[in-house]
């Protein structure tokens, strides 16, 4: 089957329309091998236009497209209903494709072939994974929280009605365990309030700017280290503006830009020490579940020592830290702010560069 097309039409036929919406890579051959049409998510993965797909032959896409040609063929003959295989498509000057295909003969539309990344795959259960985790561990903390909240107060009313009982002979030194206990009991107070925050404030919903967010973070960390840090920034300015939480999303970047600069400490004094806050736009991409057409992807980069390997899997859990004396609660917030927003947070990390990226979903 081969489709004509003149300069001023659209490629895409109305029919076809609704392969757009899906988020596997779907292309359509006809029996000589010619291409007739990609959806978008095939546009994506090959990072070529449908026009241009249009003017090849299957053969041509990759440096090793027997096997796949092979199994069009196969198809053609019905031999199978469909037919799955695991395919490295090797493509000149790229990184080759690990996917799974589907290849089923389909009448007058040809051959569709299904392409799934393999890698794409485990992301998305990666995802699930994250997010079910996630509930659950606020739930717990909310729960846990609770718990200690209610006899926190008894113990430092008490502490408070037992000073004022001392006597005034021994009262300068035995004074010293009652605040002892009201100090301590103020802390736990303080950290109790920090994992309940994200539950108790308001979500306050309004027109979000993420280039005003990241320019506000760069001056407060800059601010707050003049010295020895530089912050890049590497912006698409045409990324649109989205109902989302301003404040929240500004604490959510500070708290990872932080945990990156406390990090950074060494290169700090050295003067090696940098941050990138990138910004582009996603298309086609799967958030909790839910598929969108246009995401922020929206990246911050160190050059730090990378996360220990032991916690890389658990630092989004609460009061998991790879710092002495920090309360592991930073990366806990962030994460809850995210998804609070539809969106998902990840990390890539090794030594020399650690990657947070943050996916929300564009209007």
């Amino acid at each position: 089957m081969t489709m004509l097309v003149t300069p001023a039409a659209s490629p895409r036929r109305d029919g076809m329309a609704g392969l757009d919406l899906l988020a596997s890579a779907v292309l359509l051959v006809d029996a000589s091998g010619a291409i007739t049409f990609a959806n978008a998510a095939c546009e994506n993965l090959l990072e070529s236009s449908l026009r241009a797909l249009q003017r090849q032959q299957l053969h041509t896409l990759f440096l090793n497209a027997e096997e796949l040609t092979n199994l069009c063929q196969q198809a053609l003959a019905h031999k199978y209903a469909d037919l799955r295989q695991d395919l490295t498509l090797e493509r000149s000057g790229r990184e080759p494709l690990h996917v799974h295909s589907i290849v089923s003969e389909a009448g007058e539309w040809g051959i569709v072939i299904e392409l799934r990344e393999n890698v794409q795959q485990l992301k998305l259960d990666r995802e699930e994974r994250i997010l079910d985790q996630s509930q659950v561990n606020k739930e717990l903390v909310r729960n846990l929280a609770h718990e200690i909240k209610n006899p926190l107060g008894g113990i430092r009313g008490a502490a408070q009605l037992l000073e004022l009982e001392l006597p005034a002979l021994h009262l300068t030194q035995l004074r010293e365990y009652t605040q002892v206990i009201i100090k301590e009991a103020d802390r736990l107070q303080t950290l109790v309030d920090r994992l309940l925050a994200p539950h108790r404030r308001p979500h306050i919903v309004g027109d979000v700017n993420i280039h005003e967010v990241l320019e506000r973070v760069r001056s407060l960390m800059l601010a707050e280290f003049p010295a020895g840090l530089t912050i890049r920034r590497d912006y698409d300015a045409s990324i649109p503006e989205f109902r989302g939480d301003k404040e929240q999303l500004i604490q959510t970047v500070l708290n990872i830009a932080h945990n990156a600069a406390q990090a950074l400490s060494e290169r700090i004094v050295a003067g090696e020490a940098e941050l990138i806050f990138k910004t582009r736009v996603a298309r086609q991409v799967t958030l909790a579940k839910v598929r969108y057409g246009l995401a922020l992807d929206l990246h911050i980069i160190d050059n730090g020592p990378g996360i220990p390997p032991q916690i890389r899997d658990r630092i989004f859990y609460p009061l998991v830290s790879g710092r002495e004396g920090g309360s592991g609660l930073g990366l806990t917030l962030a994460q809850t702010f995210v998804q609070q927003h539809m969106g998902v947070i990840e990390c890539e990390s090794r030594p020399g560069f650690t990657d947070f990226r943050i996916l929300l979903p564009l209007p």
